[in-house]
């Protein structure tokens, strides 16, 4: 694989249907050379927690000016086209993009080549393989959890391990599809809206959260936790 989209995510976490994307940062590889990047922090329209911080690096300060994913996504898909992507553990990047296209009534299959999966069947008794200790292991420089940083890592490694493998394990540098299925979130209803704006304004606490891009699903979850913790 010569042509392709090598793409990492940072997010609030790692479940698709709860977790929101913070970065997006991707290259595009044409015939062996990186022709173009795509690099964006993305306003998750809630507030970070401390550990995603603490990992990243990215505060709430960095995302509160960013596009919401609505303005991102199709620009992203559109940076992609038909390429193939490339990432390591892609899938959970992809599952967590995809769940964003289809909110966006946007299409987004794709095949891929995974570089963990790559680093699994050929280095079988390196005790981790983590991007930055596959990195760490050809002196790659990796400045990790950043997006774009961590592409940018993650196509060196690729190009490494395919020169290194790819005669002995030629299967694993095919692009493979990528199954992972979605459902389209709906927005917060209006009664949900109003019942979370009365409750934080009888409890007198700050809403961790923008209303106005919450989902059906993440507004009741929030509304079960006022209760839990104040009660009806």
């Amino acid at each position: 694989m010569n042509s392709y989209i090598c793409l990492d995510i940072e997010a609030t976490g790692l479940s698709p249907r709860i977790d929101k994307i913070i970065e997006i940062g991707a290259i595009k590889v044409i015939d062996g050379v990186e022709t173009d990047t795509f690099s964006t922090f993305v306003n998750p329209g809630r507030k970070l927690d401390e550990r995603i911080v603490e990992l990243t690096g990215i505060t709430d300060d960095d995302l509160k000016d960013a596009p919401f994913i609505d303005t991102v996504i199709p620009e992203f898909v559109e940076f992609c086209g038909d390429l193939p992507l490339l990432g390591h553990h892609i899938i959970s990047d992809f599952s967590i993009l995809k769940q964003a296209a289809m909110n966006n009534r946007l299409t987004f299959e794709k095949e891929a080549v995974d570089t963990l999966k790559i680093s699994r069947a050929c280095f079988p008794a390196l005790p981790s393989k983590k991007l930055i200790d596959m990195c760490a292991h050809y002196d790659i420089p990796l400045e990790a959890h950043r997006a774009l940083n961590d592409a940018k890592g993650t196509d060196a490694l690729y190009r490494r391990l395919r020169e290194e493998f790819s005669e002995k394990y030629p299967e694993l540098f095919v692009p493979a599809e990528l199954i992972h299925n979605v459902k389209k979130e709906r927005p917060i209803r209006k009664n949900q809206k109003e019942r979370i704006q009365a409750m934080i304004e009888r409890y007198g606490i700050e809403c961790p959260y923008d209303l106005e891009h919450m989902s059906m699903n993440e507004a009741g979850r929030y509304i079960d936790k006022l209760i839990a913790t104040y009660g009806k």
